[in-house]
């Protein structure tokens, strides 16, 4: 299973790769592109910060730098730093005043989890049991809440960011999309996940069913008569298991896909499109082509003119 899922993040980090490598490398000859009313020298630099924030993977280097004002931080490094320095990235954006709300609610999530832990071990009451899980999910909701805030307070290197609207879907699926205002895509990607979650749920079920059935019939003590063999047992075990598998792999993908949509159509957001759908052709005067191809290259020629406007 673990095997599986390796190849799947492989696949997916190869493609996105891909895609800023191809997808989005131009040049000041095409048009109707993204940034195609920006100059070659400003191309190159944007691409540059385009490459160091999505294909250059993660370097503590740009990451010091970053969080010491040396260097634009962008959203990919502000999101470990956060991830790993709760509150640093408050720090950077000088958001001084959030820093006693993240580190009160972390700490006092962390605090009231341990102690309702000892009084549920020395009571066995549930309800301690269901504090202590409140407490340490409000815990882990701080902890993801100052990691957004953290990237949503960042400058944007352009509108809207990419780097954002990855790692807002990342931290959260579909708000990448309420970011760059793709709203009709989100029930599309929650629509995925809702049948991901159900099918593994099912599948899960009726894996457990059959284990069940399966020892019941493997153990000969067990006085176990029911229609179902320890064969046919064995073959539906081994079935919902590997249905399972496939269930996990799906929603990752899924999840993955999601945050690949955020980052993609927020590239795509400049892209020129127009009404104008047309394709015109006219005759026209040719004087800028290479003379040895020209009978008299003293005279310019006549020639034809062709336009597609899309």
């Amino acid at each position: 299973m673990r095997r599986k899922i390796v190849i799947v993040l492989l696949l997916l980090t190869a493609f996105v790769k891909a895609q800023g490598q191809g997808v989005f490398k131009q040049n000041n000859t095409m048009t109707g592109v993204p940034g195609q009313n920006v100059s070659s020298s400003e191309y190159k630099e944007d691409e540059n910060e385009t490459a160091a924030d999505t294909l250059q993977g993660f370097s503590f280097k740009h990451l010091t730098r970053g969080l010491h004002h040396k260097e634009p931080l962008r959203p990919g490094y502000a999101t470990l730093g956060a991830a790993l320095m709760p509150g640093r990235i408050q720090i950077y954006n000088k958001d001084y005043w959030k820093l006693p709300v993240v580190y009160a609610g972390i700490g006092a999530g962390i605090y009231g989890g341990i102690t309702f832990n000892k009084k549920y071990h020395e009571t066995r009451e549930s309800k301690y049991a269901t504090y202590r899980t409140l407490c340490y999910a409000g815990a882990a909701l701080m902890y993801w809440g100052q990691i957004l805030d953290g990237v949503a307070c960042l400058p944007d290197a352009r509108d809207p960011d990419p780097g954002k609207a990855a790692v807002f879907s990342a931290l959260l699926p579909g708000l990448g999309q309420a970011y760059i205002g793709d709203w009709w895509h989100i029930p599309i990607w929650y629509g995925g996940l809702g049948i991901c979650a159900y099918t593994l749920h099912l599948n899960q079920m009726q894996y457990k069913r059959y284990r069940y059935i399966y020892m019941l019939a493997s153990d000969s003590s067990s006085g176990y008569a029911g229609r179902i063999n320890m064969t046919q047992a064995t073959t539906y075990k081994d079935l919902y298991h590997r249905y399972r598998d496939y269930s996990v792999v799906a929603t990752v993908l899924v999840y993955a896909l999601n945050i690949i949509d955020a980052n993609v159509f927020a590239y795509m957001k400049d892209f020129n499109v127009s009404d104008d759908l047309s394709f015109n052709v006219e005759p026209a005067l040719i004087d800028n082509i290479d003379s040895q191809y020209l009978p008299n290259p003293s005279m310019p020629s006549f020639g034809v003119n062709m336009t597609f406007n899309f």
